[in-house]
């Protein structure tokens, strides 16, 4: 059995973890830490684990949460995995950090990523950053495999972009230039702790467009792309926050390249996403929509041309907490520990 830390445990991606973790048959949860909630069991701050995880939450500085592990999931904001991934590593853990702090090979790339995010920080391992993989296996199976130890876990914007938009980019459809990113999210997206901009009243039947001068999960999306085609790319992304709890829709659009016809971008799709079990790709008659994601690992791609204006349209549904977080995440430690990709996740959503 794999022997399981969740740090970070009271939030949503902790929680989210945990009941993927709890339905996994190589898994055993040893130790929940948090820097809040600390004293209380998992199924006291969430009843519907009653009975399922009945685990004290410890703080991350008591001994017992600094025994070893061989799996660590940091659900932890920006600047926290960065302080202790070391640590865990020197113990023989494996590490998936849900945050930015390892999704980018350099210091100075993440110090950009930290100040659109509004963070402005120095890496605390910056010696650790070669050695990370950039977690979404759909993009780099090869490098994330048991040899790696160290993943930082891939944003949830930045996953439903790059799974619509990796076959263009590696087949060089589009213009790498002229790629727009029309992007909604849930409420969810913006974690548990509760601010006036996402109290009830202030969300209810009211959608805004948010971080225009530039959002962080632009970063990886232009890194991966440009690491899957060589080129690099350009994106104009828009985030919005829509009143709803869970899910993500992004809408798509880039310039199709001379010679390519509608059929050959949906082989493309196709071939690319071949073997992908969590992606599934649909043409424009589809009647689907972020309910059909709702609770489970798959991202469903609407794939279109608009042949009278030369667009290549592709609409990317997630769950911002599974694909989008917590799922992505225990797909990343299957691929670590050598089991089947889909383990503990192989399962439909929930509808309604």
């Amino acid at each position: 059995m794999i022997k399981v830390k969740v740090v970070g445990a009271g939030g949503y991606g902790g929680v989210g973890i945990v009941e993927l973790l709890l339905q996994h048959p190589e898994t055993q949860i040893v130790c929940l830490a948090a820097a809040a909630e600390t004293g209380m069991a998992m199924s006291e701050l969430y009843p519907h684990l009653a009975g399922f995880c009945d685990l004290p939450i410890l703080p991350y500085t008591d001994p017992k949460a600094q025994e070893p592990a061989d799996m660590v999931f940091f659900s932890t904001p920006d600047g926290v995995g960065m302080k202790h991934a070391a640590a865990e590593l020197a113990r023989g853990a494996k590490v998936v950090d849900f945050s930015g702090d390892f999704r980018f090979p350099t210091a100075a790339a993440h110090a950009e990523y930290a100040r659109r995010a509004g963070k402005e920080m120095a890496h605390a391992a910056p010696d650790l950053l070669a050695e990370a993989v950039y977690g979404l296996a759909e993009l780099h199976p090869p490098r994330l495999g048991r040899d790696a130890r160290l993943v930082g876990n891939a944003g949830c914007f930045a996953v439903s972009v790059l799974l619509g938009l990796a076959p263009a980019a590696a087949a060089d459809l589009v213009d790498p230039r002229r790629i727009i990113c029309d992007c909604k999210t849930a409420i969810s997206g913006a974690g548990k702790k509760a601010t006036p901009t996402y109290h009830y009243p202030a969300r209810y039947e009211n959608m805004n467009a948010y971080k225009l001068a530039g959002h962080q999960h632009v970063c990886e999306v232009e890194q991966e792309l440009k690491r899957l085609s060589g080129r690099d790319y350009r994106v104009t992304f828009t985030a919005q926050v829509v009143p709803m709890c869970r899910g993500i829709l992004s809408c798509l659009y880039g310039e199709l390249r001379d010679g390519f016809t509608p059929a050959a971008v949906m082989e493309a799709y196709r071939e690319y996403h071949r073997g992908h079990r969590f992606v599934r790709i649909y043409d424009r008659k589809a009647s689907v929509g972020t309910i059909h994601v709702r609770g489970g690992n798959f991202c469903n791609l609407i794939v279109d041309v608009d042949e009278r204006t030369r667009t290549l349209r592709v609409i990317s549904h997630i769950d911002n907490l599974m694909k989008g977080q917590a799922g992505n995440a225990l797909q990343n430690m299957n691929i670590l520990f050598g089991l089947p990709e889909t383990m503990g996740l192989d399962r439909p959503g929930q509808n309604p």
